[in-house]
């Protein structure tokens, strides 16, 4: 029956796993390149319009935790179906708001809230999904999660070719499209994925709890750096993209489709990177630690030069590319270390633990930017730089190499 069950998994199942996270990094993205855009035509300032995006991942922040249970207690089904369609209801009320209404915003941010607690209750959701599918089979779930990340990745570079594509047509159409993104994915995962069987009563609250507390008590040292690790990668990341959505438009005079596609160049290289750090790590905690190690030092000497590369397109294009190395290598790098050194009954919790502090850094990236943006740009990214190196010396110090793997 179990190896009946391994081979259940099948394409279409697998595609419909890697939708959820490609339409829920679509439905964050692809708003960045259209963001100097909502400011025109809804009569915004930029922190207004960065608030978009905060908004979207301000909710996911605190929900992911609570879905995870939820997800243990009644089904992973269960969850993301609903979610997915709370993601598509949200598209709706931001477009038709923007649409239809002559002072849009407050809408926008409410529909953008729906779409936060949607995105909540769907992509963490699925690193568990994975675990339940493929049982007892680690190799195929290291190659599975790789395929989810790399889904995850190529939405990010597919996002701001996208968005920029559908505001050419009408300038609120990036919101219609989310819905229609995840009604697709809706139908995915209603027909496709069929979920095994729990044979084990799922937890109550207070065991949960407890059991949560004891995790954290015991490996809190290495698993808060990998926390702050998160963190950190994705302020970067978001608060870059949105410095390279306003500087090509307002500097290089950038626009549309033109404007997504240069935005995009960074993240192919990002979605490279983290397609052959997926392959090279192997479960090996010495490599995952050498990566995180490289990565994060050159994270930090490119992010020092991006404010003074700023009138010069191709220097700041590769210097941004050479930030999206180094974060495409530490995204799968992170995944598996949580995933491989927490055990499977565990896994689930830590991970959306892990997943909300990345939203930390994804929510508060474009409102930082939009405050530091006019005086303090080049402070901002030197200050970015030395905390990384801090990081760096906090990976050496509780991150150990010879870490036993929990999971074996």
């Amino acid at each position: 029956m179990e190896g009946h069950e391994k081979n259940n998994v099948s394409i279409w199942c697998l595609i419909s796993m890697a939708s959820i996270p490609l339409v829920m990094t679509l439905g964050n993205s692809m708003l960045i390149p259209v963001l100097p855009i909502f400011e025109e035509k809804v009569g915004i300032s930029s922190f207004q319009s960065s608030m978009v995006i905060t908004s979207y991942s301000v909710a996911s922040i605190f929900l992911i935790p609570i879905a995870g249970y939820l997800s243990d207690r009644f089904g992973r089904k269960m969850v993301i179906l609903p979610s997915l369609v709370l993601a598509l209801i949200g598209g709706l009320v931001a477009g038709y708001a923007s649409w239809k209404i002559d002072d849009p915003y407050t809408w926008i941010i409410i529909g953008r809230v729906l779409q936060g607690i949607g995105a909540s209750g769907a992509s963490p959701i699925i690193l568990p999904l994975v675990g339940d599918l493929y049982k007892d089979d680690d190799e195929k779930t290291s190659s599975c999660l790789g395929i989810i990340e790399t889904s995850n990745t190529f939405g990010k570079v597919l996002s701001p070719i996208l968005g920029s594509l559908f505001a050419a047509f009408i300038w609120f159409l990036p919101f219609f499209s989310i819905s229609f993104f995840s009604l697709i994915s809706i139908v995915l995962v209603f027909y496709f994925i069929k979920v095994p069987k729990e044979k084990d009563e799922p937890k109550k609250l207070k065991e949960f709890w407890h059991d949560t507390k004891q995790i954290f008590k015991k490996e809190g040292k290495w698993l808060y750096s990998v926390f702050l690790i998160g963190v950190f990668v994705m302020l970067v990341l978001f608060g870059v993209l949105f410095f390279l959505s306003e500087n090509l438009e307002k500097i290089h005079h950038l626009h549309g489709v033109k404007k997504g596609f240069v935005i995009a160049i960074p993240l192919f290289f990002l979605c490279v990177s983290s397609y052959i750090a997926g392959k090279k790590i192997k479960g090996e905690l010495p490599v995952m630690k050498k990566i995180i190690m490289i990565s994060l030092a050159v994270l930090s000497i490119s992010l020092v030069f991006v404010g003074f590369t700023k009138e010069k397109v191709f220097l700041l294009l590769l210097v941004t590319s050479l930030v999206g190395i180094a974060i495409g290598a530490l995204l799968p790098t992170l995944d598996a270390i949580i995933t491989q050194n927490i055990e499977k009954e565990q896994r689930g919790t830590i991970t959306s633990f892990y997943m909300s502090s990345r939203f930390i850094g994804v929510a508060a990236g474009p409102p930082v930017m939009s405050l530091v943006m006019k005086d303090y740009l080049n402070m901002s990214y030197i200050i970015s730089g030395i905390m990384g190196i801090c990081i760096v010396l906090l990976v050496m110090k509780f991150i150990s190499s010879d870490k036993k793997e929990a999971a074996h």
